[in-house]
């Protein structure tokens, strides 16, 4: 799996968000580009903000058993997956602004490097390793750029 800390593969990711654009379709699935984007900020804000509530202790263990290596191991998801319910992105988004946000929060995370995510705390899996996060961040952008063609 690429490296999400590496400064060269956060290059080629933001190269392949750079060839959507407003009209890209999915390949599968039904968000349109603009909500695909949003989406994909949901892991970054759940780091950088306080915009989602954390889960409550039963939940965060049913999330560690049931949810947590699906997310951080290194297979890829599976077409048409279930999305978390903090996931989902019903409304209509602004293409440029989800974009923007997406390529500064690769930019953040790739400056702030894997040893400031190394056994950092998640929003609902506890402390990751540094492969973990970098499984989480990279798996979870390349499947929505793969649903986009790019």
């Amino acid at each position: 799996m690429e490296n999400i800390f590496n400064k060269e593969v956060v290059g080629k990711v933001i190269g392949r968000i750079n060839k959507l654009n407003s009209k890209s379709t999915a390949l599968w699935g039904k968000m349109t580009v603009a909500q695909m984007l949003a989406h994909c900020n949901v892991p970054y804000e759940m780091v950088y903000t306080d915009k989602h509530p954390k889960p409550n202790g039963i939940m965060k263990f049913m999330l560690k058993l049931f949810v947590k290596q699906p997310v951080v191991n290194d297979k890829p998801y599976k077409k048409n997956s279930r999305t978390a319910p903090a996931f989902l992105i019903t409304d209509e988004r602004d293409f440029e602004v989800e974009k923007k946000r997406l390529i500064d929060h690769l930019t953040k995370t790739q400056e702030l490097g894997e040893n400031h995510f190394h056994n950092k705390e998640s929003h609902s899996f506890g402390p990751l390793t540094k492969t973990e996060w970098n499984n989480l961040f990279y798996k979870h952008l390349n499947h929505h750029l793969e649903q986009f063609g790019v």
